[in-house]
């Protein structure tokens, strides 16, 4: 159960985090009562949760490429190390996946990390006179609040069946639940509905404390390649927008991703406009990790990075190339022939595969520039929010709601492939018989291999079929799996299962 293994996660994680006086808890020697005392101790906490997103099991790695592997978008190659080889083959998912019990407990750690600090927030507070301080403590909670909220929001994603309507989720299995680090919280699922109404609640509180100046003028600096690895109010309505658009929710999630679209403090990475010779906006966001549309993204330095998002995409070891995944044929025929994106997503490239493979490969994570020059391959800051899923999530709603409005969707989807082409002209004609065709075509070509694929087609009912390519392997390439198969949702790890005393419910894939 969560709570026997919370201190384990915690003290494993800390080794990576910031020093402070979470270092420490209660039986490594620092009682639970005499932690977390200063303004300064609230802050280091909260870097430490920051610092918990960078794990490999989460953004820089598993939440991230697993959720896309396990769908349609790469196919395994013949010579392969085998990476991730159950997660791709399908029906070789256990409950005892290490890979997924990876994700489940990361996303844990960041929860139990976020109930830690709030758990002592108020005795510091209480002790504080400071305006100053009384402000930090208010931004370091709203942060609290907001990691906590977008924690669950993946838990919910992954392990849970999708939102079909409020009365259906309230018979459907959530997650386990915590709002404090010691208490005596039954430590069962709860509700699919009761799960989304937490995350609400916390992102209710996130926005009210992380609300920016209104005098903030974005037009100075708030647009031009933004750093983006802290959370701010513009984070929390994007991500409302995102849980608004999972819970069916459309007019929620028009009104949050207007919020952040009509803000002004993020831009469209142009595709035609240059940083500098050759390299595009768009491009830049990719090499070099910076943005004018990152909303929110994981921050790393060459001393304090996660995990290698690139790798089993290229496996380059300075003399070739030998990929464990490629990318699935059918994606490279969505990009239109003036589309730019593909020249920053694939490059065409030759395997060191005895059978010497030549196919287009996925550069998007090739690594950050800076990185490289110090012969660190394959890491790239993962952009966990960006304004162009803002738009994708807003023409969606907007031919979902019960009075569709396909002009208002069309404009988004104008919008973003104006800042994707080398040329876009006129307008993007949507009706009740394409609307949806090509806003899914769009999320693939948009948010390819960034984690969305997966519960894409969960929540739209949709099964796949996978067709051998060349040098495919054999098992796994031919693969045909219905809408609503149980896989679709990820078993609960079998250690939360087995727990004594659990009271932790299975999922219809843990069978």
């Amino acid at each position: 159960m969560i709570k026997k293994f919370k201190l384990y996660i915690l003290l494993a994680a800390m080794a990576f985090s910031a020093a402070s006086c979470l270092d420490k808890m209660p039986e490594d020697g620092i009682p639970f009562d005499e932690s977390i005392q200063t303004v300064d101790d609230v802050n280091l906490a909260v870097i430490g949760i920051y610092d918990a997103f960078k794990s490999s099991a989460l953004y820089s790695g598993n939440l991230t490429i697993l959720p896309d592997l396990q769908a349609d978008l790469v196919y395994g190659v013949n010579g392969n190390t085998n990476t991730f080889g159950d997660i791709w083959r399908w029906k070789d998912i256990l409950a005892t996946n290490t890979s997924i019990e990876a994700v489940y407990a990361g996303l844990y750690n960041v929860i139990n990390r976020c109930n830690f600090m709030l758990d002592r927030v108020d005795r510091v507070r209480n002790n504080t006179t400071d305006d100053k301080d009384l402000y930090k403590l208010d931004q370091c909670c709203g942060e609290a609040y907001f990691a906590r909220a977008i924690a669950y929001s993946e838990l919910v994603k992954m392990f849970c069946k999708a939102y079909e309507s409020d009365e259906d989720a309230a018979n459907q299995l959530g997650v386990i639940l915590t709002k404090h680090y010691q208490g005596n919280e039954e430590m069962k699922r709860a509700s699919l509905k009761a799960s989304y109404e937490f995350i609400l609640e916390d992102l209710d509180r996130a926005a009210q404390l992380l609300a920016l100046d209104k005098d903030y003028d974005p037009s100075v600096d708030g647009a031009l390649f933004n750093n983006a690895t802290y959370f701010n109010e513009y984070t929390v309505y994007a991500l409302r927008a995102r849980v608004a658009l999972y819970m069916r929710k459309w007019d929620e999630a028009i009104k949050y991703s207007s919020k952040v679209i009509d803000s002004e403090y993020y831009l469209l990475a142009s595709c035609t406009r240059t940083i500098s010779s050759g390299v595009s906006y768009y491009k830049y966001m990719w090499t070099d990790d910076m943005s004018t549309e990152a909303i929110w993204k994981v921050g790393f330095t060459i001393n304090s990075y996660g995990g290698k998002l690139g790798q089993i995409f290229l496996n380059y070891n300075h003399v070739n190339y030998r990929p464990d995944y490629v990318p699935a044929n059918w994606v490279f025929g969505l990009y239109d022939s003036n589309d730019l994106r593909p020249e920053t997503i694939f490059q065409t490239l030759q395997t060191g595969f005895s059978h010497g493979l030549s196919w287009p490969l996925l550069i998007k994570y090739a690594g950050n520039n800076e990185f490289i020059a110090a012969n660190i391959l394959h890491v790239s800051m993962p952009k966990v929010l960006r304004l162009s899923e803002q738009y994708l999530i807003r023409a969606e709603a907007y031919v979902q709601q019960a009075q569709p409005d396909y002009g208002r969707a069309g404009k988004d989807i104008t919008t973003l492939r104006t800042a994707r082409y080398s040329t876009y002209g006129g307008s993007t004609a949507l009706s009740a018989s394409n609307a949806m065709e090509v806003i899914e075509a769009e999320r693939v070509k948009e948010l390819y291999m960034e984690g969305f694929r997966l519960h894409d087609l969960k929540r739209w009912h949709k099964g796949f079929e996978r067709k051998p390519q060349d040098q495919s392997l054999a098992n796994g390439s031919s693969l045909k799996v219905e809408a609503d198969d149980p896989l679709f949702v990820w078993p609960i790890p079998q250690h939360e299962l087995d727990a004594p005393g659990s009271q932790v419910q299975p999922n219809e894939s843990n069978k």
